[in-house]
């Protein structure tokens, strides 16, 4: 049986991975209120200190989800015995958790890429924007189903 404080940490989780994930949308949207001047495959723009800091925030909040859904699920042995002998909710929640990690992986990479293009104080130039940031965010969103699901998994 799940326990109210249970509930109330993954509602936690997708309130947190939620607004990661608007944070960063608006990030994107700070970011392309700036001057651009496009030329083929090739794209110049300003930084923003908004967006910049949006990201950041969104970065910082994805990872204290990430890190109080580990703390709610707990501790998954990944033996190839424990595996063979794992009931279906082990299964599903092992399977979470690993879901968890890639897409952590991948949207903190984003965002990462998004903060870094807001980061300089001078124009920068290379290839085409290609939407970091609100990718990431989406991610956050995706990551926040698969942390609830994991801590609603492993603690069933």
């Amino acid at each position: 049986m799940v326990k109210f404080p249970s509930i109330i940490a993954c509602l936690v989780i997708v309130l947190l991975d939620v607004i990661a994930g608007i944070l960063a949308i608006r990030a994107e949207a700070a970011q392309n209120e700036e001057k651009h001047l496009t030329l083929w495959i090739f794209e110049c723009n300003e930084p923003n200190h908004d967006s910049f800091v949006l990201a950041i925030a969104a970065a910082t909040l994805l990872g204290v989800a990430h890190i109080l859904a580990n703390l709610l699920g707990g501790c998954c042995s990944c033996s190839q015995e424990d595996l063979q002998k794992a009931s279906t909710n082990s299964l599903i929640s092992a399977a979470c958790l690993i879901f968890t990690w890639i897409i952590l992986a991948i949207s903190l990479c984003m965002l990462v890429m998004g903060i870094t293009s807001n980061q300089k104080p001078t124009i920068s130039c290379g290839f085409v924007h290609h939407h970091y940031l609100s990718i990431g965010g989406i991610l956050c969103m995706v990551h926040g189903f698969f942390a609830v699901s994991y801590c609603a998994s492993s603690l069933a």
